[in-house]
């Protein structure tokens, strides 16, 4: 088992020396809210089908960096996502009640402009280089911020499913490497976790 310091100094390389790509997922998600504001409305199945692509992405990197663990657990997320996206209906996506809506929207944008790992000397560099769709945390904060929004897709299955892999991560974030940003991590997924229960309820 890697050392806390070591993980950690992984997770910074992965996050510096992929700033290109965390970029071209910035331009990917502002070109999707380009749409959004033109009237564009993604189908559930859409919606689920593309928010695998970034996790997807972290299991690539994980597994070019020899971070086996998060590219075994990140893998197979992304296929489980994939497989229960895929049996959604076209139907267009509904918003979540408010309280899980806003909560979204801060978590969506709180996994765009993670700070933490990037060395980045300026305040731009952060907006659009973050490590979104390169480390867990940050891709999780994002794909929850999206689930939060569209209610989980009425989905209880995806939606309890990115919950607890957000609370794992969050969790381990915070308690083993000491990473307190990481607790807006376990507020987004314990948030989630709660609306996906009530959706369980509603079912």
């Amino acid at each position: 088992m890697p050392t806390p310091e070591q993980i950690l100094a992984e997770l910074r390389t992965i996050a510096n020396q992929g700033q290109s790509i965390a970029a071209v997922w910035h331009i990917l998600v502002f070109m999707v809210l380009v749409g959004l504001v033109s009237g564009w409305r993604p189908s559930r199945r859409f919606i689920a089908s593309t928010l695998v692509l970034p996790v997807l992405s972290v299991a690539v990197m994980a597994s070019v960096h020899w971070s086996f663990f998060n590219g075994a657990v990140f893998t197979a997320l992304a296929i489980t996502l994939i497989v229960l996206g895929l049996r959604m209906p076209a139907t267009a996506a509904g918003l979540a009640p408010p309280w899980a809506l806003f909560l979204g929207i801060g978590m969506a944008v709180f996994g765009l402009v993670y700070p933490h790992f990037l060395q980045s000397g300026t305040l731009l560099g952060y907006i659009y280089s973050a490590p979104t769709g390169l480390l867990p945390c940050p891709t999780l904060a994002f794909a929850i911020g999206v689930a939060l929004i569209v209610d989980g897709l009425g989905s209880r299955v995806w939606a309890l499913l990115l919950a607890v892999t957000g609370l794992f991560y969050g969790v381990f974030g915070v308690v083993r490497l000491g990473v307190l940003l990481d607790l807006g991590l376990i507020i987004g997924a314990a948030g989630l976790l709660v609306r996906g229960v009530r959706l369980r309820r509603a079912g």
